[in-house]
């Protein structure tokens, strides 16, 4: 599945993982040595996350039910909390993707099949 920005006509993640499960949210990228260039994970429903026990730095999206972006952060550090109230879910990223991709809030993203 591919992450895109439709109101900017950006592929934002080639290759997007989705973490919809308890157990699959509770991880995260919890334990990996980081995310490659390309690649996301979405994890829903979520409007928090934390950066406890990660290795390596982020870029994040939280966005609401119609997949509007509500917030972005960049290089969120590891050892770090970012939330958002409204968010229904969050997309991590590998830093730099923001800002290729042009992403802010009130932007609208999809979910498309690869």
């Amino acid at each position: 599945m591919q992450l895109w920005n439709q109101t900017r006509g950006r592929v934002m993640a080639e290759k997007l993982k989705i973490a919809d499960s308890f157990w699959s949210r509770l991880k995260g990228l919890l334990g990996t040595k980081e995310l490659p260039s390309g690649e996301a994970l979405l994890i829903r429903p979520c409007n928090n996350i934390h950066m406890f026990g990660m290795k390596y730095s982020i870029d994040v999206v939280f966005a609401d039910a119609a997949n509007q972006v509500l917030k972005t952060v960049a290089h969120l550090t590891p050892g770090k909390i970012a939330s958002c109230r409204g968010a229904a879910y969050v997309v991590e990223m590998p830093c730099g993707t923001l800002q290729n991709t042009g992403t802010e809030p009130g932007d609208l993203i999809e979910m498309k099949d690869a």
